[in-house]
């Protein structure tokens, strides 16, 4: 097993071209207090917006957008965190990698449980997906040790186009409302359910397939190189 804590980094996304100048102006243009620890603090308080704007949409789908908002504030936060230390030449490896992941780990939870209490999706296919994005940053870490690389994107997509989905999700949800659409079961009875748990639900399967066909591949390639 890899003990080296400078992993090469890949995060071959769709918005990267876009995204990653930003960030580098974002730094480069960053006030001298806003340190990295400070950046992922702010991601936190992104994703407490988020759940904030959740529960709220239950009084009002205008808070709808409050969400939205705290999407911005995590990806701020959490997006530049890293890339300010790289450009201040600050990286603290070790500590970065335990301090981002961890916390990003909570701010999931944090999102997905209050997706789950807001109106329109619901509790079970919002904890579903929850445990199919967990066990994909399980395999992201393991697989950063085992294999010295530390892989965030699959099939072009990562985090960002991840937070793109939800803001989307959330316009539709603000400006569409409540959706439900019965399937009789037979003798199970009626399902029923909304476009948005479909949506989520969908997100939930695309994350399962990647980690089940990347844990398949890796496992099977690990066997062999280690007979």
């Amino acid at each position: 097993m890899n003990t080296r804590t400078d992993h090469p980094r890949v995060n071959d996304i769709l918005l990267g071209p876009l995204e990653r100048p930003a960030l580098h102006w974002l730094a480069a243009h960053a006030p001298a207090w806003l340190a990295p620890d400070v950046c992922t603090g702010i991601g936190v308080l992104g994703g407490v917006i988020i759940l904030a704007g959740y529960l709220l949409s239950n009084y009002h789908p205008a808070f709808f957008w409050l969400a939205v908002f705290g999407f911005f504030v995590n990806w701020y936060g959490d997006s530049l965190d890293g890339t300010l230390a790289r450009y201040r030449h600050i990286e603290r490896p070790v500590y970065g990698f335990y301090i981002d992941h961890t916390t990003d780990a909570a701010t999931q939870v944090l999102i997905f449980v209050g997706l789950g209490l807001s109106p329109y999706v619901s509790f079970n296919v919002a904890c579903l997906t929850l445990v199919a994005y967990l066990l994909m940053s399980v395999l992201v870490y393991v697989r950063t040790c085992v294999i010295d690389e530390f892989k965030i994107s699959y099939s072009k997509l990562g985090p960002t186009e991840a937070r793109l989905l939800a803001v989307l999700l959330n316009i539709a949800m603000f400006f569409f409302g409540a959706r439900q659409w019965s399937v009789q079961m037979g003798t199970w009875g009626t399902l029923t359910l909304s476009p948005y748990d479909l949506a989520v639900g969908a997100v939930g399967l695309i994350l399962l397939y990647f980690f089940i066909t990347t844990a398949v591949q890796e496992g099977l390639r690990l066997a062999k190189e280690n007979r």
